[in-house]
């Protein structure tokens, strides 16, 4: 391997890692839904490498192709621009819709107090949240979430906006081998990033009580799913 594609490779895993660590919509979201829907570890984990993959893997697509139709540096980048801002109000939209429907059910499982007076003369109270009483009745617990499937769709429209201009060097050298390493490293560490990150916050929140907040947990999530929307539309995270 000559020095030139080593420092290209190198250049890729670089920005690969820096673009995902400060980029939170990478894994804030895949976080807050795990912890409102009650995800095990193993499924969050695949959700998230599914939808990195799905990040990655569609912005390689679309750089290929620009190759191989000719399109230019600046053209490619203003599409993955365009691409970058769909994804953004598309985190945006789920997390103000999301986010209201779990305020909603927050609100209706507020827990009250009720009071009951035996023959003997004693007294006692307990406190319930009655759509909790209900929901396990009428809940399907085989039903599958359409909600990791709206986030793999989001991350795919995602553009990853620091590859295509890598790609195309290796590309305009007609350089296969480098066009391969440079894309499989900077995918490998993206994806890499995305779960190391994921597993560390969700190891993280363990350590936090937050049993108080149970009932908001939806809204909470919307709340996560909107700001990593908002970091990237107007902070340009």
């Amino acid at each position: 391997m000559d020095q030139h594609l080593t420092l290209l490779i190198g250049t890729a895993a670089t920005i690969g890692f820096v673009h995902t660590f400060l980029g939170p919509d990478h894994y804030l979201p895949f976080v807050a839904m795990a912890k409102a829907g009650d995800w095990s570890k193993s499924k969050t984990l695949l959700v998230t490498t599914l939808c990195g993959l799905g990040h990655v893997g569609s912005s390689v697509v679309l750089g290929l192709l620009g190759v191989a139709l000719g399109w230019t540096l600046g053209g490619m980048e203003a599409f993955e621009s365009a691409r970058g801002e769909w994804a953004a109000w598309g985190l945006i939209v789920i997390g103000l819709v999301y986010g209201s429907w779990g305020l909603r059910q927050g609100i209706r499982n507020r827990p009250h107090t009720h009071k009951h007076l035996h023959a003997d003369g004693t007294a006692h109270e307990h406190t319930h949240a009655h759509k909790d009483e209900h929901a396990h009745v009428h809940t399907q617990p085989n039903k599958p979430s359409l909600t990791p499937w709206v986030l793999f769709t989001v991350f795919v429209l995602g553009p990853c906006e620091p590859l295509i201009p890598i790609l195309m060097v290796p590309a305009a050298e007609h350089s296969t081998w480098g066009l391969v390493a440079v894309t499989a490293v900077f995918g490998a560490i993206t994806v890499a990033t995305m779960l190391g990150v994921t597993f560390a916050l969700l190891r993280g929140i363990e350590f936090v009580s937050i049993r108080s907040l149970e009932r908001w947990a939806h809204a909470l999530a919307g709340f996560a799913i909107f700001a990593s929307g908002g970091a990237v539309k107007w902070l340009g995270l």
